[in-house]
């Protein structure tokens, strides 16, 4: 099949536009027993098909999305939810009620990828159509489970519109080619509405021998830091409360522009409110880009809106292995990263990861890792057995036998899971920034300003606030706590909201008129800064209305304007804690504004229209 871009002439449509049939170019399926004619049969085909998919409206589909990964692809994902939304798709949590299934892809470890395969079996077999986005295909695009799906690549999310609409026509498209990055202000649907996941580049510096990424992110490609920060002021008039820059490596970021990570978060934090309601967390960074710049990243985790926290891979505790990895760099610059930065960064919390049983590692390698950790004590270590990655060096080396990977493993974790990196905490009292539910239902979570995750008995209202709590108790991965003072507060029915759209982990509920998570927030009432606070449902709604006026009639133009019309109204006049909402409601009942009389003007027109029918149609039946 080929790439829809060798298809399309002109160079396509802008980015989360659609286009028709004819201007994608996607030849329509064809039956294998009508002859292939030249001339007017040919033509009278083509017609037919088409206008036998005219009853499949666009945009009135149900859409299951299923995210495997990192962060960078839940963000990409939430890009493609938003584009889906904006043009009336509904987004469903339930496979089972979906018209269309869209999997994004993560192609780092062999089990993200057996589970991405054993549900495009299960969608096959479901006899669903099925579009696949994300590594998998970017990197390994003739993968046989590929067969017959349509592809998105990851720098094509902006265009996932057009590959869903002729999918559920019965078109298969591919659209991989890598022309530019996407640009950051398209349409979103966040899975938890307070925190924006940024990407500030894609792809990385590196060559990693064990790295299948690399194939589908590419080399380096870094946004402009006047995109990025103009993104971050519009999420945060969004009332989103945390920021999470990623990337593939964000210590490389700017080196293709002539810029660099310190540049750019300087210039962020100046756009961050100062009354320290939003908090930025950088991003994953490989230790060889920052050796240079470890000063300026400090003084930026020292700022009040910015956790003291950072992840940087060392992978091995061994430079034999290190070397064999190509990671380019040594334990003693990675012990430098986090030397500096627990020096100079008061309450700083470091996370790294570890590969057990690469390729050539000794029994003496392993134990320098197992001596590292130990050493350093990290809060957090993401720990992985070595999987060999197809068309990547390491996949051609030597492999250490699998009973020898696991054991290693094991004993790692067992000396991770010895710690105690919270201890002493208890009794302390510490400021958290809550974002989200709780698995168990009934705690929040918060947390510190070095990220330590604070679990918290609260109410709804609290989602998407600061508050002053005191450590009761610590446990190995988290600490509980008890509110002491909230620092500001949220409408409750916004908050029960809240909890339901994080609750469910859907971009909408699954039908149309249940998509509560793309609705408008209601005004808050609690504290003059709040109440000028949009939530996240706003700004997607208004870009819903963009696209449906293109479609919808006079009067549901109508209708909209003055709903937005009203909303508007309200956010202006509204003091919170002078007026309350009846009183409100009751002076709005004797405004009339020009859409309104318009309103009641089509209205009377038609009554008129009706009768001088009625009366037209009995005075040829008398006659």
């Amino acid at each position: 099949m080929d790439d829809i871009e060798d298809l399309v002439a002109g160079g396509g449509a802008p980015p989360g536009f659609r286009l028709p049939l004819t201007a994608v170019g996607v030849k329509p399926k064809r039956s294998r027993n009508r002859p292939d004619k030249l001339g007017d049969e040919k033509r009278s085909l083509v017609k037919d098909s088409v206008v036998s998919h005219s009853s499949n409206i666009p945009g009135t589909q149900t859409i299951y999305i299923k995210t495997f990964g990192c962060s960078h692809n839940q963000s990409d994902s939430e890009y493609m939810a938003g584009q889906l939304s904006a043009f009336g798709y509904c987004l469903s949590e339930n496979p089972e009620e979906a018209d269309l299934w869209l999997i994004n892809t993560c192609t780092v470890k062999s089990p993200s990828q057996s589970a991405m395969e054993t549900l495009i079996t299960k969608c096959k077999s479901a006899k669903r159509p099925l579009v696949v986005a994300g590594c998998v295909p970017q990197g390994s695009r003739d993968l046989k489970e590929l067969e017959g799906v349509s592809i998105v690549g990851v720098q094509q999310i902006d265009r996932v519109v057009e590959v869903v609409e002729e999918t559920l026509k019965g078109h298969e498209v591919r659209l991989l080619h890598r022309k530019r990055l996407p640009t950051l202000d398209l349409p979103k649907v966040r899975k938890n509405k307070f925190i924006e996941i940024l990407p500030i580049n894609v792809g990385c510096l590196g060559a990693c021998t064990y790295c299948k990424t690399k194939h589908a992110r590419g080399h380096l490609g870094s946004y402009m830091i006047d995109s990025l920060v103009g993104r971050i002021k519009t999420v945060i008039a969004d009332g989103v409360r945390e920021i999470w820059l990623s990337s593939e490596d964000t210590g490389a970021y700017g080196r293709d522009i002539g810029v660099n990570l310190p540049t750019l978060l300087k210039a962020i934090v100046t756009v961050l409110p100062p009354d320290e309601r939003t908090m930025l967390r950088v991003g994953m960074t490989n230790p060889p880009f920052i050796l240079e710049h470890l000063k300026e990243i400090a003084e930026v985790l020292r700022h009040p809106c910015v956790y003291s926290f950072l992840h940087v891979p060392v992978q091995s505790g061994s430079d034999a292995v290190l070397t064999a990895m190509n990671r380019e760099y040594t334990v003693s610059e990675f012990r430098t990263v986090v030397d500096t930065l627990i020096e100079l960064v008061p309450g700083m919390q470091i996370a790294t990861d570890i590969i057990c049983g690469f390729p050539g590692e000794t029994d003496k390698d392993f134990s320098e890792t197992i001596g590292l950790v130990k050493e350093y004590k990290f809060p957090q270590v993401h720990i992985s057995q070595f999987y060999p990655r197809p068309g990547t060096p390491a996949a051609r080396m030597k492999k250490v036998p699998s009973p020898v990977v696991k054991q290693r493993s094991r004993e790692l974790t067992s000396v991770f899971e010895a710690f105690t990196p919270y201890s002493g905490m208890e009794g302390r009292v510490e400021r958290i920034w809550i974002t989200e539910i709780a698995t168990d239902g009934i705690h929040l979570v918060g947390h510190t300003k070095g990220y330590i995750q604070v679990l918290v008995v609260a109410p709804d209202s609290m989602l998407g606030t600061s508050a002053i709590v005191k450590i009761t108790l610590v446990g190995r991965w988290s600490v509980f706590g008890e509110v002491i003072e909230a620092l500001n507060c949220v409408n409750q029915e916004t908050a029960s909201t809240n909890r339901t759209c994080l609750d469910d982990a859907s971009a909408c509920s699954t039908t149309c008129d249940a998509c509560s998570c793309s609705k408008e927030a209601d005004p808050c009432a609690c504290g003059a800064r709040s109440c000028e606070e949009k939530a996240v449902e706003e700004a997607t709604l208004s870009r819903n209305d963009t696209w449906e006026d293109k479609t919808t009639s006079l009067i549901g133009w109508l209708l909209r304007k003055r709903r937005n019309r009203v909303k508007e109204r309200q956010e202006s006049e509204i003091v919170c804690g002078h007026n309350s909402s009846q009183e409100l409601v009751s002076e709005r009942r004797v405004e009339w504004g020009g859409i309104d009389r318009a309103l009641l003007g089509g209205m009377l027109v038609s009554l008129l229209t009706i009768v001088a029918l009625v009366m037209h149609l009995g005075a040829r039946v008398s006659t």
